[in-house]
């Protein structure tokens, strides 16, 4: 039943995020639409929130139950039972999508009439850029080294490997797919670590580079929680990067000398990766969303709003702005950063992983 355990956790975690994400943001910011922050508190806003939140709550509630049903009463594999998890955990992400895009065009049109006699204010302070608190680059390339070494290790106990490499681990922490030993498959795992390392670090580099955005309404108060917002991603990013970084050292170890640790020590292994994965994903949420409760109040200067780039917000969702040099801006629903798609390298970002991986699955 460990893979029914691990669906029901991840289709919990994954739900509560996508019912309390409304509450979670930028208060000036619902549903990919700017809100005037005087009209923040306005009844349709507040209506629209809570209407989302029970309708994914009641979706996720019908999900749990009906997958628990099915897994209790049926006798099917640990693999089936996590093939099914994984695909209610996205029909989830699916449906709460098509309520976003419904209340996403409902405040659109009721935006129109809030907008009147205010003016548009942009701020700009140059000198944040100084107090960045994110991590350097060079916390990602010490980790760069640990699948270097691996690979000089494997070769030089190329010996001693089996005849199939997995290639893929199952619920249990059991390989459960293989491929023939080559001297490309033995180092499949510390490349993959390697490019996922590369990826961390360009994510974390592209938003350490991307402008500050402040808000005109309180720019002190908006300056400390984009500081922060910054920090707290580059540390969840190195924590990411670092915890699969031990894990695929410890997968290709056990590959190396089969036998070194027992079925249990390798699932407690998996457990716990999934375990501090989630709880460091829980811990950033909190801290991102507790930030929009610093400084506010029910005061606003009169006659005034924040720029209203709506316009570059493909859906609320993609943003492209030639105008803007940045490469990573933040989220207008959801946690983090997403690219902006006017940038040429943004393209580079998003395709260049799915062609290491589907070259790595040609070659393999």
């Amino acid at each position: 039943m460990i893979g029914f355990w691990i669906s029901i956790v991840m289709l919990c975690f994954t739900g509560l995020v996508q019912i309390f994400i409304p509450y979670m943001l930028k208060k000036t910011v619902v549903f990919g639409v700017t809100i005037p922050a005087s009209h923040i508190e306005d009844k349709s806003v507040i209506q629209a929130k809570k209407i989302y939140s029970i309708a994914v709550a009641s979706i996720l509630l019908l999900f749990l139950v009906g997958y628990s049903i099915w897994s209790i009463l049926v006798t099917h594999s640990e693999d089936l039972r996590v093939i099914v998890g994984t695909a209610l955990m996205f029909l989830l992400m699916i449906v709460s999508m098509l309520f976003y895009a419904f209340f996403h065009q409902k405040l659109r049109v009721k935006k129109q009439q809030w907008g009147v006699n205010l003016t548009e204010v942009k701020v700009v302070d140059t000198s944040l850029s100084g107090q960045d608190k994110m991590l350097p680059l060079s916390y990602f390339i010490s980790l760069a080294f640990v699948p270097l070494i691996l690979i000089i290790y494997t070769y030089y106990q190329y010996a001693l490997l089996p005849e199939q490499i997995p290639t893929h681990w199952g619920p249990s922490g059991d390989p459960d797919a293989f491929t023939e030993k080559n001297r490309f498959s033995v180092i499949l795992l510390p490349l993959l670590m390697f490019f996922m390392q590369i990826l961390f670090a360009t994510l974390t580099e592209g938003t350490k580079r991307s402008g500050i955005k402040i808000s005109a309404i309180n720019p002190q108060i908006s300056a400390y929680k984009q500081l922060e917002k910054r920090k707290y991603t580059s540390w969840f990013m190195f924590l990411t990067a670092f915890l699969i970084t031990i894990l695929f050292t410890f997968l290709q170890l056990t590959t190396i000398h089969h036998g070194i640790v027992g079925e249990g020590i390798m699932l407690t292994i998996f457990i716990t990766f999934i375990v501090v994965t989630i709880v460091g994903s829980i811990i950033f949420s909190v801290k991102v969303s507790s930030l929009e409760e610093v400084g506010n109040d029910s005061s606003f200067p009169d006659g005034i709003t924040d720029v209203d780039d709506d316009r570059y917000w493909k859906g609320g969702l993609m943003y492209f702005n030639k105008e803007d040099p940045s490469l990573f801006v933040e989220k207008r629903f959801g946690i983090g950063w997403t690219i902006n798609f006017a940038r040429p390298m943004s393209y580079l970002i998003v395709f260049m992983p799915i062609i290491i991986i589907l070259l790595i699955a040609f070659l393999t």
